[in-house]
Formats: structure tokens, sequence, C-alpha cells
């Protein structure tokens, strides 16, 4: 089968094209369409494919097989003939979305060579996002301002994009930022005095269409750092939303939004130093009720048993009052807590004592309708069956006592 005609290789910024229908093949998912020539771009190099329409039919999908032929999936089944001429009609907000994002790309690639010498090996076009992985070992901020530096100064140059179509000897002479990775006949991407790069991609005609370029994070992946950046469209979307975040949380602290960032810091510091203070106090806490439990109790062949269940008290708090219980004297302590949705057990013995945790919270779980486990001298465990509770701790208290 000849090979479809890529009106979108010399020419991105077509939207609207006529071309023939050659073939039309059915599939589970609808039609698949082969025309003579398309503007629609297949999923490829990193790039989402467009959609759109062909007459009045929904393109939802654009694939090329291993031969080079470009399907257009429609969901509608009938609605075009082989010989049939058709209208193609490209989604343009989508179409210009992958424009900037793709060409920003090239613009944000170029411009790490040129601020640390580090060359992109990946690229991915997300849906709300894009990213590259580039050979940048050790990270910062200062190198990701640097790039984003460089990259935007090219786009306020509204510098001129070319699309060269040269033989692969002829590309070889040219100043490739890439490697080539196919044969034949090459697509290079010019950016004037700036970026030479292979790509089958759709792209801005000038840089100025990118609009802007921000990086928005960066973290170190498989020996490389991958880059998330936005352009165009999504870099407004992203201040929109930062700016308004921003405003938010300088509302909360009635003050400007440049104020926020030092109030909140702030904020933080005194959180961290309040938790602080209730840990210290609750340490007290604990200590004073394990022993007034300790003094309400009698001791039973030389030991005391602490039974009690609470509700909607923290386990870990529990967790610290067994552990305060059984070492001020020899005790073992059963302590459970429950809410709306389970209930929660811990079990601690004090070093002198042999009773095996682990074995009594497996029993009691087991009545609870749930798991436990941990150590011969603490274990914790729960359940869903909240209404066992009291019975789980009782059981648990004669077999100590044994």
């Amino acid at each position: 089968m000849e090979q479809t005609e890529r009106i979108y290789f010399t020419d991105a910024s077509v939207l609207e094209f006529s071309a023939r229908v050659v073939e039309v093949r059915p599939s589970s998912e609808g039609e698949q369409v082969v025309l003579d020539k398309t503007a629609f771009y297949p999923t490829g190099g990193g790039q989402p494919n467009d959609t759109g329409l062909l007459n009045e039919a929904r393109v939802v999908d654009v694939y090329e097989d291993e031969a080079g032929t470009i399907f257009h999936l429609v969901k509608q089944s009938g609605q075009l003939q082989v010989g049939e001429n058709v209208t193609g009609l490209i989604d343009r907000a989508r179409r210009l979305d992958h424009m900037q994002q793709h060409s920003g790309q090239h613009i944000l690639s170029q411009a790490f060579v040129q601020a640390c010498n580090a060359q992109t090996r990946s690229f991915h076009l997300g849906a709300q996002t894009s990213t590259i992985d580039i050979e940048l070992y050790s990270p910062t901020d200062d190198h990701m301002r640097a790039a984003e530096e460089v990259a935007n100064q090219v786009i306020f140059d509204d510098r001129l994009m070319r699309v060269h179509m040269v033989s692969e000897e002829e590309a070889m002479r040219l100043p490739l930022r890439k490697e080539l990775a196919v044969r034949g006949d090459i697509r290079v991407i010019e950016i004037t005095d700036f970026d030479w790069s292979p790509c089958g991609g759709t792209h801005a005609a000038r840089t100025g269409q990118i609009g802007l370029i921000a990086i928005k994070s960066y973290e170190r992946a498989k020996k490389m750092t991958r880059v998330e950046f936005v352009c165009g469209r999504r870099a407004l979307s992203e201040y929109r939303q930062a700016s308004s975040i921003a405003s938010a949380v300088a509302r909360l602290f009635s003050a400007d939004r440049d104020a926020a960032p030092e109030l909140a810091s702030r904020a933080i510091e005194e959180n961290k130093a309040l938790k602080k203070r209730l840990r210290d106090l609750l340490e007290i806490a604990t200590t004073a009720e394990a022993a007034g439990l300790l003094a309400e109790s009698e001791a039973t062949n030389n030991f005391k048993i602490i039974r009690r269940a609470f509700d909607d008290r923290d386990v870990e708090e529990i967790r610290l009052l067994a552990s305060k219980i059984v070492s001020l004297e020899p005790a073992v302590a059963l302590l459970g807590t429950r809410d709306k949705s389970s209930a929660r057990l811990v079990f601690a013995r004090s070093a002198s004592l042999a009773q095996e945790m682990g074995k009594l919270m497996a029993e009691a779980c087991s009545l609870l309708g749930g798991r436990g486990g941990g150590r011969s001298d603490m274990a914790q465990g729960g359940g869903p069956l909240i209404e066992k509770l009291e019975e789980a701790l009782a059981n648990a208290a004669l077999a100590a006592s044994a």
C-alpha cells in the first residue's frame, strides 16, 4: 500500500484538509480509516495523536503500523466509504497544546545543554505536564533556573522554526543535538541560531507561539534527572493555580501573599514546638494514669492485671500507657480502644513475667474477627467486631492469670 502523505510534516499549521479514503478496516473499537494524505498526527516520538473529524465521523485515535500506514480510528461504522473524498478537521486546541509542549521541549533540551552540558535522553508529553530525562547527576535549583532563563529568552526572541527534509548524508553534516534514530529521508527542526534536532512531531512556526516555559519540578530518576515542565497555556494554568493557592494561604494568615512563606514557616516551627510539648505532657499524664490504675488493682500471684476498654482513644496513646504500666511494677496490661469501625488492642507484660502476649493477642483478635501479633512481651492487633471487645479483654485476663 502506498504510504499516506503527511501534511503535518511540512506544515503543522494546517488544521483542515481534503483527502481520499483508500481503505476502511472494521475493528472492535470502530473502523480504521486510511487516507491518501492526512494532517492528523499519529501517536509517536513521545507525542500523543491528534483528534478531530473526517466529515461527520469523530476521529478518536490515530496510529501508524510498522509498514508506515497511518490509521484513523472512528467510532461510528459505515460513515466513510473507500474512494470517497472527505474533509479532515483537526482539534485546534489539542494541536496547539501539543505544538507548544513539543516545541518547548526542543528549546528546553538545548537550554540544558547550554546551561549545564546535560543532554536529553527521553521525552514524554503527558495530558497535564511533560517530562524530559537529562544526564544531570546532581541537579540543583540553580541548574533549573539557568536552563529556564535560556529557554524563555529564545521564546521571547520569537525566533523562526524551520522544517528541513534532508537525506541521511545531509543530516550528518548538520549540527544535530541528538543522534539519528531513523534512516533515509530525515526531518530536521531548526530553531534559528539555537538548535537543530531530527524529529517527526508537530512544531510551532516561531518560538513566540510557545508563550512560556516553566519548570514545575525535578527529581533524580534512574541515574538521570527527570524534569517536569509546562509550556504555553499549560504554563498559564499552572501560574493561575499556584497564585490561587498562594493567595488562599496568605488569607489564612490575614497577610499579603509575599509574607505568607515566612508566616507559614513560623507556624510550622511553632507546631513542632507544640507537638513536643504535647508529647512531654502525654508522658507525664500517662505515667500518672498508669500509677493510678495500678493503685486501684490488687495483685494476684505477685503481679497485677490491668484491663481497660476506651472509646475513641488513639492506639499509640494506649500503647504508651501499656508501656508505663508494665514498667512501674510487675503487671500485665490488657488495653483496648474502639471507634465506629473497629476495635484495637495493645497487650504488654513486665520483663519479669512469662506470659506470651503474642499468643494472647492472636486469640483475642480471632474473637474480634481480625488479626494481630508482636513480641512475647508486647503485641498489637484488632478487628471489626467492636461488640466483642469486652469479651476479648476478659478472656485474655483469664488466660493471663492462669
